[in-house]
């Protein structure tokens, strides 16, 4: 009984974000042998790969050959390029304007006169299809519209025997295979760089449950690929995925021609540089099963879903870049792997992937990932989303990772993420249901570090942390699914997750300027070691928090003494979005709160949800705070006032005394609802046989000797009711 009331009570939870995983469909995948692939020179993979200078290109003695695309106006765009950044300089983002000096000027216009005269392409997929391991191609200024590629059909019958499976396009989505991006190239992508022959050994069916290593991977044909412009910046060549007359601007997606603008599969040692991609239907850059990418000085406009998709990847860094405009999110390094706390035995703990130096902004979410496996984020400028960074644990099939740990997010500025996609005029098409005001979500997730960030002027949240249980992920009631790392008869999310060190509610100069709410946690029962300290208000200010106080781990307190114990209202609000993910139906005026923009908080109101949290004032977490201070000694009291009566007390008391309990505590939390003088309605309420299921279930566990019985009854109630 208590099984089934759990399921019940929280696949609500799991619906409010599943989203994220069903964004894109991807084929199962694998990550890459981690180790150097030595079979060509240099070897390939291994670490981060380094951007050779453009200057090099023109080296003789350079490994690899540079092939260079043009446009017949590239000269002419470049002169006008370096005169405007002569003049007014230019910018690598927004934050981050530079100026160009007379000597680098000269020296970039020599280039690409040089570069001019090698020119034997005037579109860029020629050049790839033509380039091998080692190989450059440099594309001049311009506007790239790939004429060639935009032609290939979409859903081309002729590839179907390349499919995952059987299935026919447009039926469910289904995945393709690597087979299919190397027979069929510009099915999807409007530039295909695909680094491996195929392998002799087929995918198995169905796939592997531990996903290291590609099991038909081939030998390397185009590994440690650099593509680059050559421009001043970002700005000087543009890979245009839809219409080019919507510039730089939206909707997103808008005249897509291809899914995919840029992709890299299994292209190991895959540089890309100084380029911008726009429109694409789904993705700008895509990057797939490969070891050691670099992105860097790059921009992502307006692409349908993510201005970068990077899955299940190893030895990556994205830096120096501008993504607005998306669906989902800016960057998507989704399925990192498992190099964090659940890296296999043996291996060191490290840090897969980088995220740095980028403005992510006016997006629905500025950065996303599923399964976020020790991705680390730091210097960035994330403002002007819907929600800020939002990592989860809802996996579906091709995400491997489960559940997702070991993301550290530092030294961020997280502000004013008010940007409400879903008002009518919004540039911005939405996805999915987020909360409009918000800097930060964990939902789901273990051992993440949110730490010496900044959050201001975030009007619902600075900060969010909820669980989404295993029965939703993996098992009967997720459709049989399975996941490697998923128990369907437990909970592993969400535990151990910190939040310290961060200046909440003030920004950098140390002007005041409030989040709605600095931190809000879902409390999931049973839950441990997650746990805020140390963070730092503006002046003459106190962090705000929903509920309060928060656990603090602060001054030798153990993170397991900070244990879930349930909130019905946080859980309800999570519920009340439940119907938006089922009908993408945005509509402001409903249940769900997250689709209108909150009333923007002013410096000394406080938040009415909220109370002076553990963070600030560093008392201890006690799991019994709430409780009411008389305990019923010896055999049950059967008093009026019961409220205080807790596990504890449960187990100490026989049969007669618990059937009375749960008589009383149904009646008085089914009775009448009040709003004002007007009865509204009644309270929800469980059968006997279920009452005694959650009792005994619950209340046999250590951790939850000082639950509250009526709490712990209405929380149930409401979910199941």
């Amino acid at each position: 009984m208590l099984r089934l009331l759990s399921a019940a009570a929280t696949a609500a939870l799991c619906l409010v974000v599943a989203a994220t995983a069903f964004a894109h469909v991807e084929r199962p995948a694998y990550w890459p042998d981690p180790a150097p692939d030595k079979s060509i020179s240099p070897a390939t993979g291994g670490k981060v790969p380094k951007a050779r200078s453009l200057r090099s290109a023109l080296r003789k003695k350079a490994p690899g050959e540079t092939r260079v695309v043009c446009q017949a106006n590239s000269m002419k765009l470049l002169k006008k390029s370096i005169r405007r950044a002569r003049k007014n300089g230019y910018d690598i983002r927004p934050s981050d304007h530079r100026k160009l000096g007379r000597k680098k000027a000269k020296r970039l216009l020599r280039l690409n006169r040089r570069f001019k005269k090698k020119c034997e392409f005037d579109e860029i997929q020629p050049a790839v299809t033509a380039s091998g391991n080692n190989d450059r191609v440099v594309v001049m200024p311009g506007l790239y519209l790939e004429p060639t590629s935009r032609s290939q059909p979409t859903h081309d019958p002729a590839c179907d025997e390349y499919r995952t499976n059987g299935d026919k396009p447009g039926e469910d989505g289904t995945a393709l295979s690597y087979a299919y991006q190397w027979h069929c190239p510009n099915d999807q992508n409007l530039v295909a760089v695909l680094g491996r022959k195929i392998g002799k050994n087929p995918p198995p069916s169905p796939p592997r449950e531990n996903r290291h290593g590609i099991p038909d991977e081939g030998p390397c044909v185009r590994c440690n690929l650099q593509m680059e412009g050559s421009g001043v910046n970002a700005d000087d060549v543009i890979i245009e995925a839809g219409d080019p007359t919507k510039g730089d601007g939206g909707p997103n997606g808008v005249g897509t021609k291809k899914d995919v603008a840029v992709r890299a599969d299994r292209a190991d040692g895959f540089v890309l540089k100084n380029v911008k991609v726009r429109h694409a239907k789904e993705h700008g850059i895509y990057v797939l099963e490969s070891d050691g990418y670099l992105l860097t000085h790059f921009k992502a406009y307006y692409n349908g879903l993510y201005g970068t998709l990077t899955f299940v990847e190893d030895h990556g860094v994205q830096q120096h870049c501008d993504a607005l405009g998306h669906g989902d999110s800016g960057i998507y390094p989704g399925a990192a792997v498992e190099s964090g706390m659940q890296r296999p035995a043996g291996t060191p703990f490290r840090y897969n992937q980088e995220i740095r130096f980028c403005d992510l902004h006016h997006n629905m979410a500025g950065y996303s990932g599923t399964n976020g496996n020790a991705v680390y984020i730091h210097h960035n400028r994330i403002y002007d989303n819907a929600l800020g960074l939002q990592t989860d644990v809802v996996t579906g099939a091709g995400h491997p990772g489960y559940p997702g740990d070991s993301m550290l997010v530092e030294k961020n500025l997280f502000y004013s993420n008010n940007f409400n996609v879903y008002e009518e005029d919004s540039s911005v098409v939405p996805a999915f249901p987020f909360p409009v005001g918000t800097g930060l979500w964990i939902a789901g997730g273990n051992h993440h570090e949110v730490r010496d960030n900044y959050f201001w002027d975030n009007w619902r949240r600075g900060t969010m942390l909820f669980s989404v249980p295993d029965q939703l992920i993996c098992g009967p009631a997720a459709g049989g699914n399975q996941q490697a790392g998923c128990d369907p008869d437990g909970q592993t999310t969400s535990y151990f997750n910190s939040q310290y060190d961060n200046h909440m509610g003030v920004r950098p100069d140390g002007t005041a300027d409030p989040n709605g709410t600095d931190f809000w946690w879902d409390p999931y029962p049973g839950t441990v070691g997650n746990c805020w300290w140390n963070n730092k208000p503006a002046p003459d200010t106190e962090i705000t928090t929903s509920p309060g106080p928060l656990p603090d781990c602060q001054s030798g307190n153990r993170p397991d003494e900070s244990v879930g114990t349930g909130n019905p209202a946080q859980t309800g609000e999570l519920l009340s979005c439940v119907v938006a993910f089922e009908t993408r139906n945005f509509d402001p005026d409903g249940p769900c709160p997250w689709f209108k923009t909150p009333p923007e908080p002013q410096p000394g109101e406080g938040s009415a949800a909220a109370g002076s949290s553990s963070a600030a004032t560093g008392s201890v977490f006690d799991p019994l705070a709430d409780r009411v201070t008389a305990r019923v000694t010896g055999p049950l009291d059967r008093r009026s006032d019961f409220s205080g009566i807790t596990c504890a007390d449960w187990n100490a008391s026989g049969v007669e005394d618990r059937a009375w309990l749960v008589a009383k505590i149904k009646e008085f939390v089914g009775g009448v609802v009040v709003d004002g003088e007007k009865a509204v309605g009644y309270g929800d309420v469980l059968t006997t046989e279920q009452a005694n299921g959650l009792f005994n279930g619950h209340c046999s566990e250590r951790y939850a000797q000082g639950f509250l019985l009526y709490k712990l009854y209405s929380y149930a109630a409401v979910l199941t009711g």
